[in-house]
């Protein structure tokens, strides 16, 4: 039997439109052409979605895991078609203008997706994902494309070995930037901190943004509960790709479309994952994102909400001590959901990807006897989570900070104020920022940047350079996962669309009242509208080309930073 006598087969209802008959015959042939027979074509045809690039770690081991996830597919009746894309690396682009490039690409590894899905009509995908944006890429194609899916993280990358025998990450290096600037610390230990802190490939290797994330999915339900924390070359691995292959056929069967799992419960499940682990304050922007594209009513209030009523109750970096791979060991996301469902954190019978529900998948938890990675509820590090939501005069529609537990609540101090990143940059590296001032880095938003730049280089030189405890940081561009202390991003509206942080002045009294959640800048009304009276917008950095169009479609922080 032909693809083109192939009888019709509700597993197929894409694909069929696309190979079977006489008038697909050329379809066909140039399916013929790269390796597909009839046999193959007469199965579903499930897309396996990849970033692997070779200039970064995080995605570096997406072909061989492609690998793996195809033999599982093929294992269970289907017909695997491998589709790659984009990817940027935000810890290589880091405090230069390629950062930009960074969340942009979380709009284009979507499209791109989409793209591929509608074109190649296929059936079913399994979309692999490993860094900081094609982790939330993967979760809102799939609500768009709206086929049956699964998403799989291919993992964090193991944690490096300094030689006094402490675990080395990326946050690390970064700090070691500020320490070489204060003169704490030589060329040479700068040079071996970067050369041990990343041993291989796989994502930043703490409850950085790419970890954050990744767990999130799994308690959004939209990938398999357990398969985030196996580390990106751990052998465990292998099987982990293998079974999202034969998952995804099972998925099909069954019929179930990712916007049947993503509920309103299933996206405070996943605020919930990221309060209680202290994760990064991107989630806030990605889910935002998601939930946009599943239909879900979500604002930016719900996540100080939600945090404020779950408990930090994951000891992991960079706010805690421990990576991401020692969570694996501990017991990893079933171990984490378990905990929250006995404190009664959690909807437990919100869906999942498998057909369990939460609280099915939890109950499968296995804990690694006296491990103290996770938490109880009742023995938590700090009784509400790691996000916070503050608006007030500076940040009308809002602003994130994380707050892990030891930082400071309050803080007032004067304005010093830089038009770019690199700017402060200089400033911190160069011995001019003092104790008590809040540094406004501004124009860095989604359309002033474009692209909402991570700012974890001048803050992680800011404590690098003994000032975390003293100095306080604002933008409206964004941190990174590794981002510590008591930083507020995301400043809604931002300074290019002429939000009150473009009327900030050098000197100006700024407050952070984290108690209060608020975010207030010291100047009455009067002044304030002369300042706005004569302001007038920058110049775009980008006057044509992707740049260029992303700043013109391209929404507020505040609902997610999202093209229309």
């Amino acid at each position: 039997m032909t693809s083109q006598d192939h009888p019709n087969n509700n597993l197929r209802e894409r694909s069929s439109v696309l190979v079977d008959g006489p008038n697909r015959a050329a379809a066909r042939s140039q399916l013929y052409s790269v390796g597909y027979d009839d046999e193959a074509l007469s199965k579903p045809l499930v897309m396996v979605a990849h970033n692997w690039i070779g200039t970064m770690p995080c995605n570096f081991s997406h072909r061989e895991l492609a690998q793996d996830v195809m033999r599982g597919i093929r294992e269970a009746g289907g017909t695997p078609m491998e589709v790659n894309t984009v990817s940027i690396s935000d810890g290589i682009t880091m405090g230069t203008e390629g950062m930009k490039a960074s969340l942009i690409s979380r709009e284009i590894i979507t499209d791109s997706i989409e793209l591929c899905a509608v074109g190649y009509a296929f059936d079913a995908a399994v979309v692999i994902c490993g860094c900081d944006k094609t982790i939330p890429a993967a979760a809102m194609a799939m609500a768009r494309i709206n086929i049956p899916s699964v998403a799989l993280y291919s993992g964090s990358i193991a944690p490096g070995r300094h030689h006094d025998g402490r675990d080395l990450t990326i946050q690390d290096v970064f700090e070691a930037v500020g320490q070489h600037s204060a003169g704490t610390i030589d060329d040479d230990e700068l040079h071996q901190v970067a050369l041990n802190a990343c041993p291989g490939a796989g994502a930043c290797g703490a409850q950085y943004t790419a970890n954050t994330m990744a767990t999130t999915l799994e308690f959004l339900g939209l990938s398999p509960m357990g398969s985030a924390t196996v580390g990106a070359t751990d052998p465990r691995k292998h099987n982990v790709g293998e079974a999202a292959g034969q998952l995804v056929m099972d998925v099909l069967r069954r019929g179930v479309m990712p916007r049947d799992i993503l509920t309103r419960e299933a996206f405070e499940n996943g605020i919930a994952c990221a309060a209680s682990t202290g994760g990064s304050t991107n989630v806030v922007l990605h889910l935002l994102a998601l939930a946009r594209e599943a239909g879900v009513e979500l604002s930016i209030d719900d996540f100080d909400e939600i945090s404020e009523r779950t408990p930090l109750i994951g000891d992991l970096r960079p706010g805690g001590r421990y990576v991401a791979l020692d969570m694996d060991r501990a017991g990893g996301t079933p171990l984490l959901a378990k905990r929250l469902l006995e404190g009664g954190k959690l909807h437990g019978d919100a869906q999942t990807v498998t057909g369990q529900t939460i609280a099915e998948a939890a109950a499968d938890a296995q804990e690694t006897p006296g491990q103290d990675v996770i938490l109880p509820v009742d023995q938590a590090l700090k009784d509400t989570g790691g996000l916070v939501i503050l608006k007030g005069s500076l940040a009308p529609d809002g602003c994130v900070v994380k707050v892990a537990g030891y930082e400071r609540q309050l803080q007032t101090g004067p304005a010093r104020v830089f038009e770019r990143e690199e700017d402060a940059m200089d400033a911190v590296t160069h011995n001019r920022i003092n104790a008590g001032d809040i540094v406004v880095i501004r124009y860095e938003g989604p359309k002033g940047g474009p692209g909402m730049r991570e700012m974890l280089g001048v803050t992680a030189a800011i404590v690098g350079a003994g000032l975390g405890e003293s100095v306080a940081l604002l933008t409206d561009g964004r941190f990174s996962g590794a981002t510590r202390g008591l930083m507020a991003g995301h400043v809604a509206p931002e300074a290019y669309v002429g939000g009150p942080i473009a009327l900030v002045e050098e000197g100006d009294q700024i407050t952070l009242d984290i108690a209060n959640r608020q975010l207030n800048l010291d100047v009455d009304e009067a002044e304030l509208a002369r300042r706005r009276a004569n302001w007038q917008p920058p110049a775009p950095n980008y006057a044509n080309g992707v740049f260029a169009k992303y700043a013109t479609l391209v929404s507020g922080a505040e609902r997610g930073a999202v093209t229309s």
